[in-house]
Parts: structure tokens; C-alpha cells; sequence
């Protein structure tokens, strides 16, 4: 997920937000490889040119890090499934609920990673990232509220943040990105693990715990949004002020 989530801060929650920078075009990649047309070719492509730069587009979309988004979000209606399972209350099934949302959390910091290590960036990827992220999350907390093991507000604050900090960083793209922050990686862990925590049947001092994790949790989301909505304020005003003086300077 995301401190934003990367993906909508352009990169988790997020945003759970862009994986990196995108990769070469085909041509320059064969460039790059060192491959050139045969002699005689005449400086067309050898034969089987098209199929192959068709291959390397569609491996480009099937890869790794694409998969493990797909696969987190096939996981939410699976993850629903087991949570509401025999009533919602069952420890065995709030267990494997538990694992599938672990897993979803485990391949969120895998993906990303290796889209930016192996330059696996896809427009797909850049997409269905931080939906996956915010799905899996807004999942796990609308059934814990259901079920009654959550306070709705608790909830509300956590998504209304998620989607309005989404939304505020596409409303200020035109001036710029707005990075994540440790803060926001923080916020997107220890809701990971306050989520995680209410989603398996805990008792005693361990219920107790979980309590005092989710209020972090809640308080860094607060105060990673507000300093989120400051950033966005700043770069805005920086963005119309440039524009202002270059304007100023053509006209001049």
C-alpha cells in the first residue's frame, strides 16, 4: 500500500505509485544490444523483425511485476470470501484470510521493486498498481467494520485519506510530482500491520496491541496527509510562479 500510496504519488499508499522510469523503446533497445541489419539488408530489418519487437512488447506487459499486481488483485475477492466465511467469526478462516492478505501486502513491496530494478514499467502496471494497493486495503477494513471488530470512523479516515490524497496529487500534476515520504512509507507499514493484526482472531494482550498499532496507524495517516496537502499547496504556488516569469521573460 501506499504512503502514500507510491502509486498515486506517482508512486502507496502510494500510491502505491509510479514504479520508475519507463523503459527504452524497442528500437533504441536494439540499438542499445548492439544488433544491426545483415549485410546486403539494405538497412531493412532481418526477417522475423516484426514478430520479435511484437514478442517484446507483449513480455513487457507480462512480466513479474505485472503479475504480482494481477495476482494481488485477484486476491481481494478471495481475501472477502475467507474473511466472511462462517459468518466471519471463525479463527481457522480469519487465519487463511490473514495469509492471503499477507501475501498481497509481501507482493506490493516485491513488485514495485522489481519493475524499478529491471525496468519492467509498464502503462498497465503504472494503472493497476495503486488500485490493487487501495483495493486490498479499503477490502480488509470495510469487512473488519462490517463485522464489527473496527469503528467505521476509523475506516473513513483511513480510506477518505488514501482517495483524497489520490486525487490531490492528479488535481497538481500539471506543476509536478509530489515524492513519497519516509512518513508516508511508515503509514502504509504500520497499517499493514494494525490491519493485519485486526484480521486474526487476537486476544488477551495481543487485542490490546493491536489497538495501540492502529491508533500509530491512524495518527500517520492524519499527519502524512496533512503534510501531503502542504506539499501540494508549495508546489502549486512554485508551478504558477514559474510559468509567471517564464511568460514575463517571452514577452520581454
Amino acid at each position: 500500500m501506499t504512503g502514500i500510496p507510491a502509486s498515486a504519488a506517482g508512486g502507496s499508499s502510494g500510491a502505491h505509485g509510479a514504479r520508475g522510469p519507463a523503459a527504452p523503446a524497442d528500437g533504441t533497445r536494439s540499438e542499445a544490444s548492439g544488433s544491426a541489419p545483415g549485410p546486403g539488408s539494405g538497412g531493412k530489418p532481418a526477417r522475423g523483425g516484426k514478430i520479435a519487437a511484437a514478442a517484446v512488447n507483449q513480455a513487457s506487459v507480462w512480466n513479474v511485476a505485472n503479475l504480482l499486481t494481477m495476482l494481488r488483485l485477484l486476491l481481494v475477492p478471495g481475501f472477502v470470501a475467507l474473511m466472511l466465511a462462517n459468518g466471519g467469526y471463525d479463527p481457522a478462516w480469519r487465519s487463511l484470510a490473514w495469509a492471503a492478505f499477507a501475501i498481497a501486502m509481501i507482493t506490493d513491496l516485491f513488485d514495485g521493486h522489481l519493475a524499478r530494478t529491471y525496468n519492467l514499467v509498464t502503462d498497465f502496471g503504472k494503472i493497476a498498481d495503486p488500485i490493487a494497493d487501495k483495493a486490498i486495503m479499503g477490502a480488509a477494513l470495510i469487512c473488519l467494520s462490517a463485522l464489527g471488530d473496527l469503528p467505521w470512523w476509523v475506516t473513513a479516515v483511513i480510506l477518505g485519506r488514501e482517495l483524497g490524497i489520490t486525487l490531490l496529487r492528479f488535481l497538481v500534476i500539471r506543476y509536478g510530482v509530489i515524492p513519497a515520504s519516509r512518513g508516508g512509507k511508515l503509514k502504509t507499514l504500520t497499517q499493514g500491520v494494525a490491519v493485519g493484526m485486526y484480521v486474526l482472531a487476537l486476544t488477551g494482550w495481543l487485542a490490546t496491541l493491536r489497538f495501540w498499532v492502529m491508533a500509530v496507524a491512524v495518527v500517520l495517516t492524519v499527519a502524512t496527509g496533512l503534510d501531503y496537502v502542504r506539499q501540494a499547496i508549495v508546489l502549486r504556488r512554485q508551478g504558477i510562479a514559474e510559468r509567471a516569469a517564464a511568460l514575463e521573460e517571452k514577452e520581454a
